[in-house]
């Protein structure tokens, strides 16, 4: 079972060489098991019994599961579809003695720069092209080994080995082609689109690792694979989701974006999208505005973002007592000043969730002089307030183009996942909740 759903996960992050083409990939999904999209802009209509999904800018998607109109809440699991990587700058082509042609590129979030050397990389996003009087959003994907970013020889920078700062402008832009290659990228993008290139008005194109995901260790206890931070998250939670029935809860499976820019923007989390659905819902199911505010209430949010694993090298760098390692069970993850949304609360319905399916859960904190990311939890919680808990999956070499983790986990998730959207999480009175099936 630990393998065959590492293939599947490995499966769909390859369909996924974009966050657009990660939530187009879900979308799919979402439509073999018969949910229904609705529109942001067109009046909805929802039923009792109903399975539906929203998608804004083609990076973020909410997908809910209606039960009845007297829902008492909802159940809510956040993940993201962006990763670390290069943008295509507008502009791109850079010409290098009349004999080559680089693109010019920016960095997208907190990427290990020397990852990205010397491996075959492609280009997807989306564009947008004029149809008449629309402008219409087209995914991209070139699919074959198109560009390089070559590492300086040693001979060069003989110091390389003893630590070198990458400068993003100078040291990471992707070789294109000798000169024959000035001016085709475009030509090659509206190819793959099937659109013509001066009808093409917009876009937004990344650069993408084509290695391969593999399986791998002693006894095949490892997977390594680009995006798994988050696609692991949100492809496991996008099963439970799937997999869960509750007749006393809204379920609701959120996929942001521009989680690693921080996440202002109109599709992340700390946007009115989900706020924005979870009114919509309410007010669609003709509910009032109390009824929705005891169903907020009511409701629990599992933010659901990778997390370090000790690492075999800089064991060191962990917290002296809470040290998570890859197979050994999903990460609970806590911070003082609240980077994480996890408290004692949320930390034992958690705990409790996992119990039930005999999963096991481990800790996540900071070393105390070290600082943390954050994550979707705290942020999302600024435009709509539940309790929540932030989990993820033990990893090694986060935001690596090729990053590691443990075949167990996404099982592990999974069945977790899967048995929250079983439950209900009902507040009986301050401080006291409940899980009700």
């Amino acid at each position: 079972m630990f393998k065959q759903i590492s293939n599947e996960l490995l499966n769909f992050i390859k369909n996924s060489p974009s966050c657009y083409h990660a939530i187009d990939n879900m979308k799919h999904i979402l439509d073999k098991n018969g949910f229904c999209e609705v529109v942001e802009g067109k009046n909805w209509t929802i039923k009792e019994g109903g399975k539906y999904y929203v998608i804004r800018n083609n990076s973020s998607l909410i997908a809910f599961k209606i039960p009845n109109k007297d829902f008492k809440g909802f159940n809510i699991v956040s993940s993201h579809s962006d990763s670390p990587t290069f943008k295509i700058k507008e502009n791109h082509e850079i010409e290098v003695d009349k004999k080559m042609v680089k693109l010019n590129v920016e960095k997208y979030g907190g990427m290990i720069f020397s990852t990205w050397f010397d491996r075959p990389l492609s280009i997807a996003g989306k564009i947008v092209v004029r149809e008449g009087n629309k402008f219409v959003s087209k995914l991209v994907n070139i699919d074959r080994d198109l560009v390089i970013i070559p590492n300086l020889a040693i001979h060069f920078n003989r110091n390389i080995n003893d630590g070198y700062k990458y400068n993003a402008q100078n040291d990471m832009l992707p070789l294109f082609g000798d000169i024959n290659a000035k001016g085709r990228l475009m030509s090659l993008v509206a190819q793959n689109a099937g659109v013509c290139e001066e009808d093409i008005l917009g876009s937004d194109l990344f650069l993408y690792n084509r290695m391969s995901g593999s399986i791998w260790g002693a006894d095949e206890e490892f997977i390594s694979s680009p995006k798994l931070d988050d696609l692991q998250c949100a492809f496991s939670s996008l099963k439970g989701f799937l997999a869960g029935e509750n007749k006393d809860t809204v379920q609701v499976c959120v996929v942001f974006d521009n989680e690693e820019v921080g996440s202002l923007t109109k599709q992340g989390a700390e946007s009115t999208f989900l706020a924005d659905t979870l009114k919509r819902i309410n007010n669609t199911m003709g509910r009032d505005e109390q009824d929705f505010y005891k169903a907020t209430a009511n409701s629990f949010m599992i933010s659901a973002d990778n997390a370090h694993a000790v690492h075999p090298n800089y064991a060191q760098k962990s917290d002296p007592t809470n040290r998570p390692y890859m197979n050994e069970g999903i990460v609970i993850k806590f911070n003082a000043n609240q980077k994480y949304t996890t408290d004692s609360v949320s930390a034992a319905i958690f705990k409790s969730l996992c119990e039930e399916v005999d999963v096991p859960y481990q800790v996540f904190t900071n070393r105390s002089d070290m600082a943390g990311g954050s994550t979707l939890g705290n942020i999302s919680n600024s435009q709509v307030s539940l309790n929540s808990v932030d989990i993820g999956l033990a990893q090694l070499a986060m935001h690596s183009s090729y990053e590691t983790g443990g075949i167990k986990d996404t099982y592990y998730l999974v069945k977790v996942i899967e048995n929250f959207y079983n439950s209900s999480i009902i507040q009986e009175d301050c401080g006291v909740l409940s899980i009700n099936k």
